[in-house]
């Protein structure tokens, strides 16, 4: 729990805020989205004196976190930072007690972070067309490691697997380190990492990049190519955004998003992420609520055709 200082609001006919926001995070600390509202409270301390708390939220996957805040009052003074899993994925998986379309208020998408698909060195493979085509005269003999069942990860291999029409074996993990260590130490031939935690075990050679996930070539990796450059039009990685429970007035949504994308268009803070081959979206929350939306379709076709059950 971090508690900051928040700037001073205009008025929005009831003195917003007048008492401290409290920020709902559905992972541990030290991570992107952990970092992302403590930046903003930080920000916006520096102007005023109404305080922020950061509180993470770890029970169920970040479920609670979500449950908690759609339950809350819509008065802007409890808030979600919501991910790919807690909005697009996981409701598709397994009953859940929020709707995140009918019980969450989109207000900004802060950060997405391409996955990437990286392999072990030994693999002979140095491209995406080189990877399928092993695959392809190695039926069942490949595998990929996931954070666990219905994480990004696995929603791109196995959107990667139906388009390319190879077998490879699934092997899921109990979140993305175990995943990455089980890849670098050999236990498993590949798999789709976010790129800022990818970067590092890259650039020292102990796995190897085959494309990123994402329109553009990231700045950190100039020399990865997209999967789309090879041929694969899948575009998949993790995103953070800010959420408040529905029914909260458009003037405060309104606030919360041009306050966030003040904060976060500071050349200084968008380095950092941008350092990590990360991109910061912002827009308005219209365009969160049609990210969402397109994501969760996406991701729905995909966990239907693999057949994807939840643990």
């Amino acid at each position: 729990m971090l508690a900051m200082m928040l700037g001073t609001a205009p008025a929005l006919g009831q003195d917003y805020p007048s008492r401290p926001i409290r920020v709902l995070v559905p992972a541990a600390p030290g991570g992107i989205g952990d970092i992302l509202p403590r930046i903003f409270g930080q920000k916006l301390a520096e102007s005023g004196n109404h305080t922020v708390i950061v509180e993470n939220r770890t029970a169920g996957a970040g479920v609670v976190a979500a449950e908690n805040t759609a339950k809350a009052a819509p008065d802007g003074y409890t808030l979600l930072v919501g991910n790919q899993g807690l909005l697009s994925i996981r409701p598709q998986l397994s009953k859940v007690s929020y709707d995140p379309v009918r019980d969450l208020a989109p207000v900004i998408l802060m950060v997405s972070v391409p996955n990437i698909l990286v392999v072990h060195p030994s693999l002979p493979a140095q491209t995406l067309q080189e990877l399928i085509a092993y695959a392809k005269a190695n039926p069942g003999k490949l595998t990929y490691s996931s954070q666990g069942i219905g994480a990004s990860g696995h929603i791109a291999a196995e959107l990667l697997k139906l388009a390319a029409g190879v077998d490879i074996t699934h092997v899921p993990y109990r979140g993305a380190a175990p995943a990455a260590q089980a890849l670098a130490a050999g236990h498993v031939h590949m798999m789709f990492d976010v790129v800022s935690l990818a970067l590092g075990p890259i650039q020292a050679g102990t796995i190897r990049a085959i494309g990123v996930a994402s329109k553009e070539r990231v700045s950190v990796l100039p020399g990865v190519p997209t999967l789309g450059e090879q041929g694969f039009a899948g575009e998949i990685g993790a995103w953070f955004g800010l959420l408040a429970p529905a029914g909260t007035p458009q003037a405060i949504i309104g606030w919360l998003n041009r306050e966030a994308n003040r904060v976060f268009t500071v050349p200084d803070t968008r380095k950092q992420f941008v350092a990590q081959g990360a991109a910061m979206p912002l827009g308005t929350p219209e365009d969160f609520a049609r990210h969402i939306a397109d994501n969760t379709a996406r991701f729905g076709e995909v966990i239907r055709r693999a057949g994807i059950k939840a643990e």
